[in-house]
């Protein structure tokens, strides 16, 4: 399985999906939970992708009567407004599921891929204690990511808008569980290259729910459009390698020593 950032801006403050890290003790019995199966199986297909960014959000109404999103910490904030406008949505009124829950969403750049058939689904980070709970539920999804390549989106159903929804960079934000066909065999997740087949079949899914109710009904067609293969791992050099040798001779070729 594949993750690639379907953006150009900013990517470094998106973390790789990563599988869940505890920071426990050792165990001191043989007995503990960190020894059952059933807990380590389950845990081990849990990856949990971190938040990008710091941000006290703020519900409230203009003098009309219109929900609003307010950046509490204001001039202090981490983000700028305008690029906190860019990813930040509040969900029409008459799309909430109950009438006093407001739905925000928060565009990401994840896209998750496979060549062979894998259910995904976005979880909230349920194995993450926080003092000050999230005044509300994300709303996950599950989805074929041999079939639909979208960028992810964060849904939160906000149930008590008198408190602010607190998010921490680099806290973890929501997990991503990943369903094969053999579910005993073990899951592998890299970074994919962005190859033009894909960015093909990532355009193909593109804003279609603007245009149709049900977008699995278009899952056929895109499965029948998908080349044989997407997921292509990214070359990266590990730290403690030197660079190519057509590169060092690139570089410094023409310098004066």
């Amino acid at each position: 399985m594949g993750w690639v950032l379907e953006t150009d801006k900013a990517r470094f403050i998106w973390a790789e999906p990563r599988r869940i890290h505890r920071a426990d003790p050792p165990p001191r019995h043989g007995k503990s939970v960190n020894f059952c199966p059933g807990v380590l199986d389950h845990e081990a297909r849990l990856f949990e992708i971190t938040c990008p960014i710091d941000l006290r959000l703020r519900f409230g109404r203009n003098e009309k009567g219109t929900p609003v999103l307010i950046n509490a910490d204001g001039d202090r904030s981490a983000i700028r407004n305008k690029h906190l406008n860019a990813m930040l949505a509040m969900v029409s009124e008459k799309e909430w599921r109950h009438p006093d829950r407001p739905v925000i969403q928060i565009i990401t750049p994840y896209i998750f891929l496979s060549d062979e058939p894998v259910f995904m689904t976005q979880m909230p980070p349920f194995l993450h204690y926080r003092a000050d709970p999230w005044p509300g539920a994300l709303i996950g999804g599950r989805l074929p990511i041999h079939i639909w390549q979208r960028p992810m989106m964060w849904a939160f159903e906000w149930y008590d808008t008198k408190k602010d929804l607190v998010l921490k960079r680099g806290e973890p934000w929501f997990y991503a569980r990943f369903e094969t066909h053999d579910p005993t065999r073990p899951l592998r997740l890299f970074e994919a290259e962005r190859t033009p087949e894909l960015v093909e079949q990532i355009q193909g899914a593109s804003a279609v729910s603007n245009y149709v109710k049900q977008t699995s009904q278009l899952y056929k067609v895109a499965q029948d459009r998908r080349p044989e293969r997407l997921l292509v791992r990214k070359a990266r050099a590990r730290a403690d390698e030197p660079p190519p040798a057509e590169q060092c001779q690139h570089s410094f070729g023409n310098a004066s020593l």
